[in-house]
């Protein structure tokens, strides 16, 4: 019997407004991790607290660690469309940045 796996791709709202993306499998001790400032060295840091604005779950690692590197390099408006679920802004922003 295969095991079920969750892996989460998730974005942050950091207290100066800025977006972090990331990659967990466990979303809750992950945001516990971010507001705790547990590593000094880490973007969110300096930008506690911080807010969940979205996630996604996936079984693979793969599915989910490429996803994250799409939305790595979406814009701050398409991630804010994401939020949304507003799909056609998506694909509108996603044509925009083609052309």
């Amino acid at each position: 019997m295969a095991r079920i796996h969750n892996y989460f791709v998730y974005i942050l709202e950091c207290a100066d407004k800025s977006y972090y993306v990331g990659v967990t499998n466990d979303l809750g001790v992950r945001i516990v991790q971010h507001n705790d400032g547990e590593d000094v060295l880490a973007y969110t840091f300096t930008r506690r607290p911080v807010l969940l604005k979205y996630y996604l779950r996936f079984d693979q690692i793969e599915d989910a660690i490429a996803f994250e590197k799409q939305l790595k390099g979406w814009s701050r408006k398409k991630k804010e469309a994401l939020f949304n679920e507003d799909w056609d802004e998506i694909v509108r922003l996603s044509n925009y940045k083609n052309e």
